[in-house]
């Protein structure tokens, strides 16, 4: 029976060197040399080890002698039966794989083959590229199977490994929800290095980076810094059979108790994040592991370490979230003197791996902390201010009323005016001159009106004080806060120390410090960048708000502190008015600049209260 090759056999799936273990050979098993020699030949084209057996004790003595992955065998041999060796062969070489070669066609046959134990069976005669074809899929399926065995094991270990973690996390992930201190979470994660249950090192150290990321600080470490007191402490807690827990609440009383020298020990470490060549800035930066055995390792050790550690075997694992390098893990087995195995150093980088989600969660609570306390005083302060807010809401109402009745009826009542004064000085008759008289007492009280809509703000009287400005600058900015967020603008504030101090009056200061910053957000509708800096020189400050809009077109410029000039569609051309009367009233100045296209800076000159 000889059997159409589908296309997709012609195919390799893998390399010959995938398919065999070093050293690995297949053998030919046939009576015939006619058969056995040309097939050899194109096999050993094909990359594969081949050799020949004409007996069944011939096959026996190659399996003896070498490692076969795989034989082509015969079913008529002159000393033997192929189907009859089958059993003998797949008992005692478990890992081999058989293909028979029969000459008889038969279904019942193959299938016999089969089921004691044969891996494929060809009908002679067959094309070589169809026994190759076989050839490679029986030898891809006797490597799959390699493979998951080497899977299955790997998997036993790791679920023992993970059975240990397991329990460990439970107890660390209690010691985390209930703590929200750092200092108490990188205790349970130096018991969960150091205990009994845990991974059983003598010692721990955890290294930190400071809150700016520059230096990397010792914080804390368990153990002992001399061998005799390290044994003691080891038994003693073994004879008190203390749990993680109970460990983990105890450990602070005996670091308190300074029984623990150790953490005297690391708080001497500091290495700046300049000395990029430095062992542990290496291994926090680098995001791996460093193994330290009598002294050597793959990067030089500081003579430093060793000194201050009294110890040459060591290792540092890494502590770090996806966003940031969070420190290291310095363990080692001081009392012991056991050797550090790889799989200790696997062991420490899954704990690592938690102690750093630990130590990232912390952080991530204490800035979340700190932004609520930003927003409850962000809350506080618009609470505060809500009045500030309607009311430049009101003068904004205000504004676009008096910019209406102006310019509607400004004209006409200065003709009106005009012409009962000419009439009044022109006419004899008392009767008359007394309804013009009464006509221009009415125009300029119609005309006193305006100017009082127009001054909407009404200068009044300045209630000055002794204040900070900073305070106002960024009060001002908590007001607009979530406008900016919305509009997609991002503010920055430079505001060198020392802080200015001025006597003015608070509130008018605020609101021209609030249209300022109004305007420059109403020329960034799409986003952009608002800057807010000050100076101090010469017994003045400089208050300069920028934007990065599209600027005033230099035509109006020098109108643009002129009552009712906007160039907005719904502006009342008040708010700049405003700004530049209040810089007067305090003795400042205002001015402006700005470039078409590349944005405006508007700046307020204030006085400083002079010293002595």
């Amino acid at each position: 029976m000889q059997r159409n090759i589908p296309a997709i056999h012609q195919q390799a799936s893998l390399a010959v060197d995938k398919l065999l273990r070093p050293g690995e050979v297949l053998v030919i098993v046939d009576d015939d040399p006619a058969i056995r020699q040309p097939l050899k030949i194109y096999l050993e084209h094909q990359g594969l080890t081949i050799l020949e057996a004409g007996s069944a004790a011939e096959l026996y003595r190659l399996l003896a002698g070498g490692s076969v992955a795989l034989v082509l065998l015969d079913i008529g041999l002159p000393d033997a039966d192929g189907i009859a060796m089958l059993p003998d062969l797949v008992s005692r070489h478990p890992d081999l794989g058989v293909v028979m070669l029969t000459g008889v066609a038969d279904v019942h046959v193959a299938m016999e083959c089969i089921r004691k134990g044969a891996a494929d069976y060809l009908s002679k005669p067959v094309q070589f590229d169809e026994i190759l074809f076989v050839v490679r899929r029986v030898l891809e399926r006797r490597r799959l199977i390699f493979e998951n065995y080497q899977y299955q094991t790997d998997l036993e270990k790791a679920h023992f490994r993970i059975q240990i973690f397991h329990q460990l996390s439970l107890k660390m992930n209690t010691a985390y929800l209930s703590t929200v201190a750092l200092d108490e979470i990188l205790q349970a994660v130096l018991v969960g290095i150091t205990a009994e249950e845990g991974l059983r090192f003598n010692r721990a150290f955890l290294v930190l980076f400071n809150e700016d990321g520059t230096v990397l600080e010792g914080r804390m470490a368990i153990g002992s810094d001399c061998r005799e007191r390290a044994g003691q402490v080891w038994h003693e807690l073994q004879e008190k059979k203390l749990d993680f827990m109970d460990i983990v609440h105890n450990l602070k009383v005996s670091c308190l108790n300074g029984d623990l020298r150790v953490n005297e020990m690391v708080r001497q470490l500091r290495v700046p994040i300049e000395d990029c060549e430095h062992l542990l800035i290496k291994a926090a930066l680098d995001r791996r592991s460093i193994l330290v055995t009598d002294g050597r390792a793959e990067v030089p050790v500081p003579p430093q370490l060793f000194a201050l550690l009294d110890e040459d075997s060591f290792v540092v694992v890494p502590l770090y979230s996806p966003g940031r390098s969070l420190g290291v893990i310095i363990a080692d087995h001081f009392v012991t003197r056991r050797p550090i195995t790889r799989d200790h150093v696997n062991s420490l980088e899954l704990f690592a791996s938690q102690a750093s989600l630990a130590i990232e969660h912390s952080h991530l609570y204490m800035g979340m902390q700190k932004k609520i306390g930003e927003l409850e005083a962000m809350t506080q302060e618009v609470e505060k201010s809500k009045d500030l807010l309607v009311e430049a809401e009101r003068y904004s109402a205000l504004g676009q009323m008096a910019a209406q009745l102006v310019h509607a009826l400004r004209n006409p009542i200065t003709s009106i005016g005009g012409v009962a004064r000419l009439l009044a000085r022109r006419v004899k008759d008392e009767e008359w001159l007394r309804f013009l008289n009464m006509m221009i007492r009415e125009t300029v009280r119609v005309e006193t009106t305006l100017e009082d809509l127009f001054d909407f703000v009404g200068e009044g009287v300045s209630q000055k004080e002794i204040t900070s400005l900073y305070p106002l600058i960024r009060k001002t900015i908590m007001l607009v806060q979530t406008s900016l967020e919305r509009q997609h603008i991002v503010y920055h504030l430079d505001l060198p120390e020392p802080d200015p101090i001025l006597e003015a009056d608070i509130k008018q200061i605020r609101q021209a410090l609030l249209h300022l910053v109004k305007n420059a957000m109403e020329a960034m509708p799409d986003g952009g960048n608002l800057t807010i800096a000050a100076r101090q020189a010469d017994g003045w400050v400089q208050v300069s708000i920028s934007d990065t809009g599209q600027g005033i077109q230099t035509p109006h410029i020098e109108r643009a502190t002129d009552p009712f000039f906007t160039t907005k569609t719904y502006g009342t051309g008040l708010g700049l008015t405003l700004v530049e009367r209040i810089a007067k009233v305090h003795g400042g100045l205002f001015s402006l600049k700005s470039h078409e296209g590349e944005g405006t800076e508007v700046i307020l000159q204030l006085p400083l209260v002079p010293f002595g």
